[in-house]
């Protein structure tokens, strides 16, 4: 009896990057693009419409981001095989997208059969995590691992906010502020700001596209 085919779906906002992945794909007797989209949120809403074997996902899209369409989707569907593609190796992206439930996590830079070995193991129920990734991820296991307060802080240094409006934003005083700022710095082996948001970025702790929930008041003034 012939087995039906991998049935697929694409979340990338790069039509020319979705069109090789479709040429690729389809010419696979064993597989077939289900859908393709071009943000989180349409991610969402097709997955939940056509329930693919196997979810490829960029990380970085507009409207909603692959880490937290993933989230979403493996909340709402447990045991969804999602495989995180994209041109981001920051070991904290590696981590974050595991975390939330990604079954593998690939770089755009692997050669086609590649793509589809991992796409048929992840329809298996493997983890698809490459050599490099894993090299990665587990830089990002041995290092000190920030809380969530820190990783809030974080975020607000990479936007430019000084002590006394970080403090106003997360509601705490300026020396309960500056003792964040202290342990971030010692934990990212860094000496100042500057640093601190190089490495940030370069890790995947915080992307440029990403915007700092603001307290009021500082909104009228950013």
């Amino acid at each position: 009896m012939t087995q039906p085919p991998i049935r697929v779906l694409l979340a990338d906002d790069h039509p020319i990057v979705r069109d090789g992945l479709v040429a690729i794909i389809e010419r696979q007797p064993g597989m077939r693009v289900a859908a393709q989209v071009a943000n989180g949120l349409e991610a969402c809403e097709m997955f939940g419409r056509w329930r693919p074997d196997v979810t490829l996902m960029d990380l970085r899209m507009p409207v909603m981001g692959g880490l937290r369409a993933t989230q979403t989707i493996c909340r709402e569907y447990p045991g969804s095989r999602i495989l995180i593609l994209t041109t981001y190796d920051g070991d904290e992206e590696i981590f974050q997208a595991l975390r939330a439930g990604a079954c593998g996590y690939m770089l755009k830079d692997l050669r086609g059969e590649e793509l589809l070995n991992g796409i048929r193991a992840a329809h298996l129920g493997r983890r698809v995590i490459p050599s490099p990734v894993a090299s990665r991820l587990a830089e990002r296991m041995a290092a000190p691992q920030l809380t969530p307060r820190e990783s809030d802080v974080l975020r607000l240094i990479v936007g430019g906010f000084s002590n006394k409006d970080i403090g106003v934003a997360l509601g705490v005083g300026e020396g309960t502020v500056k003792s964040h700022v202290n342990k971030v710095l010692r934990k990212l082996d860094v000496f100042d700001r500057t640093q601190a948001t190089t490495i940030a970025l370069r890790r995947g702790f915080v992307n440029l596209g990403d915007s700092p929930v603001l307290h009021p008041k500082l909104e009228k003034s950013h």
